[in-house]
């Protein structure tokens, strides 16, 4: 019998998305279980000593933390595989990986900036990791190196999201003019592996979220929706 697998997730974390898409990649079965990070369980905070998610389950009593070792242990065990054979791409995959880790940071700087001077300072960063990473996407596609999807793919899905959610309510200029990355941000949201990743009620969730940051992008969404209650009465 196969060893289950259980992926304790949190309904917003990218880092549990990667880990999703992974096993979805690899059509591994596997329970999903969602904690709240404000009131951890005790089990919790047994396994996972940084307390944080992803944590995957692995039989009755192991667990793995961190998302990068739990997504090189699904490719080291499940076929297909999603790292290349060749030594130096590979090592290269890892570092573009700890890319995508680094544009999270960023788009946390984002949402959490506190002021107009902020926000723009955090979108140009942005923009500078973006403008990099057109130039080395593969420019066939339809993914990051080509024909097929890698974990690199897996890390940036999560990322991508956020834009199409921020960019529901704010006008962000950090993606503009950058065709590689347009063309690999469409293809990666149209797999089923991406769009499972997360639940249906999402968008809502990260605006909820958003929303309660009491930062200038939380200003920008509370305009927006000032905006669409206004539109909404005089229909």
């Amino acid at each position: 019998m196969p060893t289950p697998l259980t992926l304790i997730s949190h309904t917003l974390c990218p880092y549990v998305q990667r880990a999703a898409i992974t096993l979805a990649e690899k059509d591994v079965p596997f329970e999903r279980i969602m904690i709240d990070l404000t009131d951890k369980p005790d089990w919790f905070r047994a396994a996972s000593p940084l307390g944080k998610v992803p944590l995957l389950k692995v039989g009755e009593d192991r667990y793995l933390f961190e998302s990068a070792p739990i997504v090189e242990f699904l490719d080291e065990t499940y076929a297909p595989k999603l790292h290349p054979e060749d030594p130096v791409d590979r090592a290269r995959h890892r570092a573009y990986v700890e890319f995508a880790s680094q544009v999270l940071n960023g788009i946390g700087a984002l949402y959490s900036a506190r002021d107009d001077t902020g926000f723009t300072a955090a979108s140009d960063a942005l923009k500078a990791r973006f403008r990099h990473l057109d130039t080395v996407i593969d420019a066939a596609g339809p993914f990051f190196a080509g024909a097929s999807f890698s974990l690199v793919d897996a890390a940036f899905a999560p990322v991508f999201r956020y834009f199409d959610v921020f960019e529901t309510f704010v006008a962000l200029d950090v993606l503009d003019g950058l065709e590689r990355v347009a063309t690999w941000r469409r293809r990666l949201a149209a797999r089923s592996s991406v769009q499972n990743a997360v639940s249906a009620d999402y968008p809502d969730l990260l605006r909820g979220f958003v929303r309660n940051r009491n930062s200038w992008m939380s200003h920008l969404l509370a305009q927006h929706e000032r905006r669409e209650d206004l539109v909404a009465v005089q229909a």
